[in-house]
């Protein structure tokens, strides 16, 4: 039994698991913001220009089977939002920072020509094929 509480103590302390659970509370938070966003904000706007603050009481009837449209309407802005939110508040971003990331990453290996293994830039002999590599100089990409 102690054997298994030490598995399940060494699964929940794995980097992967922590960060799940960051990111569902995180995500849960971001989403009360977004939803807060649609209904004190956008919805107001969407008032101004429909004339009708809540879609949720938007409905019709057909042989006696009520179909509320109006609250499909309401998520879809809600998803919209969440959307645009997502993309332009944490992909965006990130994709900018990551392409500035490896645009500056230091090259530190180069191929060697004769068995293309790759050797660090400052080799002079390949440690798989143990051919003469030219010298490079720091400053010089492969």
């Amino acid at each position: 039994m102690r054997g298994l509480a030490s598995e399940f103590k060494n699964f929940l302390a794995r980097g992967n698991v922590v960060d799940l659970a960051v990111a569902v509370v995180l995500g849960t938070a971001f989403g009360v913001v977004i939803k807060a966003l649609v209904a004190d904000l956008l919805t107001p706007i969407i008032a101004l220009i429909f004339g009708q603050p809540d879609f949720g009481a938007l409905s019709f009837t057909i042989n006696s089977s009520h179909f509320y449209y109006g609250d499909f309407i309401n998520s879809l802005i809600t998803f919209v939002s969440v959307a645009a939110a997502i993309f332009f508040f944490v992909v965006k971003p990130y994709n900018t920072v990551s392409a500035r990331t490896a645009k500056t990453a230091e090259v530190t290996t180069r191929s060697c020509p004769a068995c293309l293994t790759e050797v660090p830039l400052a080799a002079t002999r390949c440690s798989a094929c143990t051919s003469d590599l030219p010298a490079i100089s720091p400053a010089t990409d492969s």
